[in-house]
């Protein structure tokens, strides 16, 4: 073989070193030969195997997510392309940078039945920011500079705002094993420290429009702020300033990050959901104006109140240029970054003399809410929302909290009280799906800091391959699977009163037993069926290497029941408050 190849793939790949991506998921396959073996060969390329191409894109999002920089991912051609589309459709909406990389058949071998051949030009339609089809490898000088741009402008567009994933496609021809020698790294063209840099500034307003914005605050007093996923750690201490400066209460949905950390917590208020489920709170806690920040939050009633109430004037702030408004009542789109917008907004505010009665209410009707919700944690039985409760407690500094959809993020939603634990919660919530949940949370293992997956039952079987990730790379990692025999969330809505056919269409129980499937992944396996074991068994995951999975088994009927317990305890006890409050 010509070594025109090795030089190609070799200023490519280098390049995306230069340019910040050091992790690259592989899955096997014989077309994309050359890339796999030049980045197995690169001494800044960390790969990360993963057989089933599905798990591992999805395990490359989890570790783009939690590592806040790109990932590569690499497969050969086919199908094995179209397997990715799961993960690229959750990057694309939940703005996590990942760069896709696919060998394909050269020209000729396309559209005339030659095997694995398929149409992978735009592939992933709109849910690839870019997708460039690549030349076809060469060695001139010209070549390898073309290379070398072309991994940092898809670097660049996969991080610049609103980031998400590229798509690049390289036609190869045979043969396609790569003579990769010391000589190639020194022809290859390099410079001081990338072959091309591109800056990414941050969106800004004008003191002007800043002044403009204020004056439209300060008619009022009756605002808030809500934030939904806001994964940027200098966000929290900024918004918390903005709160201050406005005396607006802060409603933070579990993943904006604002729950847990040393920040301040007075204007937090993290029991708005089951609040907002409450008439007789809907009737004094609506504001007249409210400032949003990142995506929408998990809660419905939250949802629900912004639709119903057109005239509350909305400020939606997004720092990416991008549109998160599903209540189509939004009064401000501003695009402007999120910290610089607070810090900036809090300096040209006036301060408050006194923390106005508006924020006391919320306030008082938070510590109600709080107190009747936490009553769950002293019931021995196994209900769902305890999970929450009691990993609070038990998770240590520096833990990462991955959330499974349905109901384990509305669990986290409505128990997962305020801590000055330095704990992170992330979640799958660009499209709100419950595949590839598993791999996703092993690839933000890769960190290092302990991580909790807390999944259910059908999204764990969902995505059972992703438990070879955890053993091929020896990772560490605690999966709480709650098994309530089905589709616990369809017991919350409408369906559940189509007795006839509800078990069978939505209920779904399959009646697995997941200790074999664990068991045969190497990997430790308990049943909880008691909190004293429960708390022995997460405990023990937290000193002890390896893939821990702890199941507890609940009934869907009994949870229903015992939240709507809940939820109307915390109605009749802010009822009868606000309606002391009147009577004063």
């Amino acid at each position: 073989m010509s070594d025109h190849l090795a030089l190609y793939v070799s200023a490519f790949v280098d390049e995306l070193t230069k340019v910040g991506v050091s992790d690259v998921v592989i899955s096997p396959g014989s077309r994309s030969t050359p890339f796999a073996i030049v980045m197995a060969e690169h001494p800044d390329i960390k790969i990360h195997m993963n057989i089933d191409e599905r798990s591992a894109a999805f395990f490359a999002l989890g570790m783009a997510k939690a590592k806040r920089k790109p990932v590569a991912l690499l497969c050969t051609s086919g199908t094995a392309v179209a397997n990715y589309l799961p993960a690229v459709i959750e990057a694309y909406y939940a703005r996590i940078p990942l760069i896709v990389l696919t060998a394909d058949r050269p020209h000729e071998l396309r559209d005339v039945g030659a095997p694995q051949a398929i149409d992978q030009f735009h592939i992933y339609g709109k849910h690839a920011k870019w997708f460039v089809e690549m030349a076809l490898p060469e060695g001139s000088q010209e070549m390898l500079r073309y290379a070398r741009t072309m991994a940092a402008r898809a670097t660049a567009t996969a991080m610049t705002a609103p980031a998400g994933p590229v798509h690049l496609n390289f036609p190869l021809r045979e043969p396609l094993v790569p003579n990769v020698t010391e000589e190639t790294w020194s022809q290859i063209e390099q410079k001081e420290s990338s072959y091309l840099r591109v800056s990414i500034g941050k969106r800004t307003l004008e003191r002007e429009q800043l002044q403009v914005v204020y004056e439209q605050l300060s008619k009022t007093e009756r605002g808030l702020i809500i934030c939904g996923d806001m994964d940027k750690p200098p966000f929290a201490q900024a918004v918390v300033k903005l709160a201050e400066a406005l005396d607006y209460p802060i409603l933070a949905d579990p993943l904006s990050q604002l729950r847990s950390g040393t920040h301040p917590k007075d204007y937090i208020i993290e029991s708005y959901d089951a609040i907002l489920k409450s008439d007789a709170a809907l009737d004094t806690l609506i504001p007249e104006v409210v400032i949003r920040f990142g995506a929408m939050p998990v809660s419905k009633s939250l949802t629900l109140m912004l639709k119903n109430n057109p005239a509350i004037q909305q400020f939606v702030v997004d720092g990416d240029g991008g549109w998160r408004e599903p209540t189509l009542n939004a009064s401000y789109m501003i695009h402007c970054d999120e910290t610089d917008f607070c810090h900036r907004l809090a300096e040209v505010a006036q301060p408050k003399k006194k923390q106005s009665d508006w924020v006391k209410r919320w306030q008082d009707v938070n510590k109600i809410a709080k107190s009747a919700l936490l009553e769950a944690g002293k019931d021995e039985e196994m209900f769902e929302g305890k999970v929450f409760i009691e990993l609070a407690q038990l998770l240590p500094e520096k833990s990462l909290l991955f959330v499974g959809n349905s109901m384990p993020i509305r669990d986290a939603d409505t128990f997962f009280m305020a801590t000055d634990k330095n704990i992170r919660v992330i979640a799958n919530r660009g499209a709100n799906g419950i595949d590839g949940v598993v791999s996703s949370a092993l690839g933000a293992s890769v960190t290092g800091d302990p991580l909790v997956l807390v999944i259910g039952d059908l999204s764990f079987y969902h995505d059972l391959n992703g438990l070879l990730a955890a053993k091929l790379h020896k990772l560490n990692a605690t999966i709480i699977v709650i098994n309530n025999n089905g589709g616990g969330i369809f017991s919350f809505l409408p369906q559940s009163k189509q007795e006839k056919h509800f078990e069978l269409l939505f209920g779904t129980p399959t009646d697995l037993q997941f200790e074999h499937v664990v068991r045969m992944y190497d990997s430790h396996y308990v049943k909880a069926d008691t909190w004293d074991k429960f708390r022995e068994s997460v405990t023990h995951s937290f000193s002890t290497a390896g893939l821990h999975v702890i199941e507890i088994c609940t009934s869907r009927q009994e949870n229903v029941r015992k939240h709507r317990q809940l939820w109307e305890n915390v109605s009749q006890e802010i009822s009868g408050v606000l309606e002391k409050r009147r009577k004063i």
